[in-house]
């Protein structure tokens, strides 16, 4: 949706300015600042309009305009919010982040748990600073300090240049400037229900279709993205359903699998679909900017950075919003590596940690590849509810049979919704079915064997694939090492 920024504990407008103008690709409608009535803080804002396109700018402030928010991200209960804060409130925009200022006006620190949605926000007045990001870190949010003030902003390219070291804002949590940090939020640990297979499909069934008509919600056109893979297709199916019309978009490489499955799908349901064939030539032009936004070069997050950076590219035509399929693997036991988990107990801690890293790897790159071309991606699956219920259900239906059939019951839940060869596609990653895998094996057998040894010692370069990557990111930022501080790496580790 946006850019944020904000520094505490100085009136440096500047420097604020400055952080925002390396944001521009996150907001190009609109920039605000504020500057707190003391002179203890400032907040900069780059607007990707979605909700009250018209009246809707950031900084919103409250009614005597002491106070202040920037938020990045939706807040899906708004209309829930609305009625109760609009009784004690008055509501000078129609904009959903209103809501989390007048929210903390009553209730402060515990704002947080009146939410629904994906959000990185800060409140600021004239004595406090008050920022949160949400349960799941799908939105992004760091901080560093200058002298003594801290700085925030939505990517860590914006705070290289001004901050020493940059650390993540962690998900769940928030900050007071009086109080610190506090944690509100953990993936919960469920037991298992006992409820027959029929109870477990309608309870995924409704969840996941209610997930996806909560992310609806625009005041601009949505549509969705479509490998032809089962996630991406169940949620644009539900979409399409509601939706008088929707655009459906695929990239992949000539004859790829992703290409092929996704016409099934959009013919199956009815969508505008737009694809687009990659081709070498413009993969290799192009991965300066992919790892420059991507702020990695992790070899598992740039291959799937790659389709997603087109897929992005072709929407940003059509839509503001886009609805992906991610998390589902990490609920319902999606990944060849979940099959050799034998002991339940183990795979249930194991999806539980893979919920819990999404933050910095998957759910960095759909952020930094949508907002890369000013568009918001939006993941139903990581709604709460679902991830909850998704606890709730025995491993043995996510990993069926004799051979571990992977996301067997959220297949059975949607059978019915698409074609037979859809649903019971097997398992491919974003850059398997695209084709892309074997573009970027092409290109790392031409660069020839690399000097790995040469590379800091602090740096675990896995392959030659992945030092061009690392090559890369050291050219394209003026900083490489604080943001290299930040790099988290995909990892299978069983717990």
């Amino acid at each position: 949706m946006c850019g944020i920024t904000g520094i505490w504990n100085t009136e440096d407008v500047e420097t604020v300015k400055s952080m925002m103008e390396s944001l521009s690709h996150r907001g190009p409608d609109d920039t605000g600042v504020f500057v707190s009535p003391a002179g203890h803080g400032v907040l900069g804002h780059t607007r990707l309009s979605i909700m009250d396109p018209e009246g809707g700018r950031q900084p919103i402030f409250n009614e005597d305009k002491t106070k202040a928010v920037v938020a990045n991200g939706e807040i899906y209960n708004f209309p829930k919010l609305y009625p109760e804060l609009s009784k004690r409130h008055q509501f000078g925009t129609k904009n959903d982040s209103e809501a989390i200022l007048h929210l903390y006006e009553d209730h402060g620190m515990d704002t947080v748990s009146h939410l629904d949605g994906m959000y990185s926000f800060i409140v600021a007045d004239d004595k406090n600073l008050f920022a949160a990001r949400d349960p799941i870190g799908i939105k992004p949010l760091y901080y560093g300090e200058k002298d003594d003030s801290l700085l925030f902003s939505s990517e860590i390219k914006s705070l290289s240049p001004f901050c020493d070291t940059v650390k993540e804002f962690p998900p769940g949590t928030c900050y007071h400037s009086k109080k610190g940090f506090k944690t509100f939020y953990t993936v919960p640990e469920r037991s298992l229900e006992t409820r027959s297979l029929k109870e477990h499909i309608r309870l995924i069934r409704e969840t996941v279709e209610q997930s996806v008509i909560k992310r609806l919600m625009s005041d601009v056109p949505v549509g969705a993205f479509l490998s032809g893979g089962l996630d991406s297709s169940i949620i644009a199916a539900i979409a399409r359903q509601h939706l008088k019309e929707l655009h459906t978009f695929s990239v992949g490489t000539e004859g790829s699998r992703d290409i092929e499955a996704a016409r099934i799908v959009a013919k199956h349901i009815g969508s505008i679909h737009h694809e687009h064939i990659l081709t070498e030539k413009e993969i290799n032009e192009k991965l300066p900017d992919i790892i420059y936004y991507l702020e990695s070069f992790d070899q598992d997050l740039v291959r799937s950075a790659i389709p997603c950076y087109f897929t992005s590219r072709i929407a940003s035509d059509y839509v503001k919003v886009i609805l992906t399929g991610e998390g589902a693997d990490e609920l319902f036991a999606g990944y060849t590596y979940y099959k050799d988990i034998h002991d339940a107990d183990v795979l249930n801690r194991e999806l539980r940690r893979s919920v819990s890293s999404l933050h910095n790897i998957n759910l960095q790159r759909v952020d930094r590849m949508t907002m890369a071309h000013s568009i918001e991606g939006r993941v139903p699956f990581l709604d709460l509810k679902s991830i909850e219920l998704a606890q709730t259900i025995p491993p043995e239906l996510k990993l069926y049979g004799q051979d571990r059939v992977e996301k067997w019951v959220l297949r059975k839940a949607f059978e019915d919704l698409l074609p037979k060869e859809i649903v019971w596609r097997v398992k491919e990653q974003f850059d398997e079915g695209s084709g892309i895998v074997q573009i970027q094996d092409r290109i790392a057998k031409k660069n020839g064997k690399v000097g790995v040894k040469n590379v800091d010692a602090a740096v675990d370069i896995r392959s030659n694939e992945e030092y061009s990557y690392f090559k890369i990111f050291q050219d394209v930022f003026e900083q490489p090492g604080i943001i290299l501080s930040n790099v988290a790496r995909w990892a299978e580790r069983p717990v």
